[in-house]
């Protein structure tokens, strides 16, 4: 296996484990929000189980194996209203998840051979690479393991309303 796919698999196996750790909550905090408009810790997952199956490994696998052929049309943001994340089950999300994480990596180990360098271009004027692509997933994980963490920093609000948590680095 080329080093570079090596490592995306690695770390994408990685990225899963600290979701799932971030994610185990009680099913209270799990749907907290700290505004309306914002995210819960199971929106997020209800997210990446989605953006797992339907965006990023079946986009490679367009670019990779079906040059030239659209991308199939998705709408992450809309969805997370939409599929009502919120109102789900989190054991299942996670298990959704992780299941499709796992059907990632496995189909990622197969594309070893393939020419990374194909491409496609993209509506909005950028032409991207199945590298690029590859890279991006792994952004795409580090966005929402850090919108995880700020999640559960903001429920410390909930825990201990009026408490001053600035001693933790913030002074």
């Amino acid at each position: 296996m080329r080093k570079d796919l090596a490592y995306a698999v690695a770390q994408l196996n990685q990225n899963a484990v600290a979701i799932q750790g971030l994610v185990t909550v009680s099913v209270e905090q799990a749907r907290w929000k700290p505004a309306p408009a914002e995210w819960s810790i199971l929106e997020v997952l209800g997210h990446l189980a989605d953006e797992e199956r339907e965006d990023f490994r079946r986009r490679v696998d367009y670019t990779l194996n079906r040059p030239g052929e659209a991308w199939p049309a998705i709408h992450p943001g809309a969805w997370v209203t939409e599929r009502r994340y919120n109102e789900q089950d989190p054991d299942q999300t996670l298990a959704d998840f992780l299941t499709e994480r796992g059907a990632s990596l496995a189909w990622l180990r197969q594309q070893a051979d393939a020419d990374w360098s194909r491409s496609y271009d993209h509506p909005a004027g950028v032409t991207l690479t199945a590298t690029d692509l590859l890279a991006a997933w792994l952004a795409h994980d580090g966005l929402h393991l850090r919108q995880l963490v700020e999640l559960h920093r903001a429920y410390l609000h909930v825990v201990w309303p009026g408490a001053d948590i600035g001693y933790a680095g913030d002074w």
